[in-house]
């Protein structure tokens, strides 16, 4: 494989797996505030759990992104002064 398809695959997975666990971490977040508004406090607290489970996956959504761009940026600065 050329450099140049190397490279490109590389930034493909990279991208497609902040993507997917961007979208993941909201999903479990909201699933995890429904799961407790419907079946542990059966509806009372509706829809109040859901809310705060998704600011939750959200939160962590952002945080898994700053933590991968901030990887980058360090494999980016090490390539700099390795040239």
């Amino acid at each position: 494989m050329s450099g140049v398809k190397k490279e490109f695959v590389q930034l493909l997975a990279n991208y497609g797996h902040i993507g997917f666990t961007f979208a993941a971490a909201i999903m479990i977040g909201l699933a995890g505030g429904i799961y407790l508004d419907q079946k542990v406090f059966d509806g009372r607290t509706a829809p109040w759990f859901t809310f705060i489970g998704l600011a939750f996956g959200i939160a962590a959504a952002y945080k898994s992104l700053l933590e991968v761009l901030w990887r980058n940026k360090d494999k980016d600065e090490k390539k700099d002064q390795d040239k």
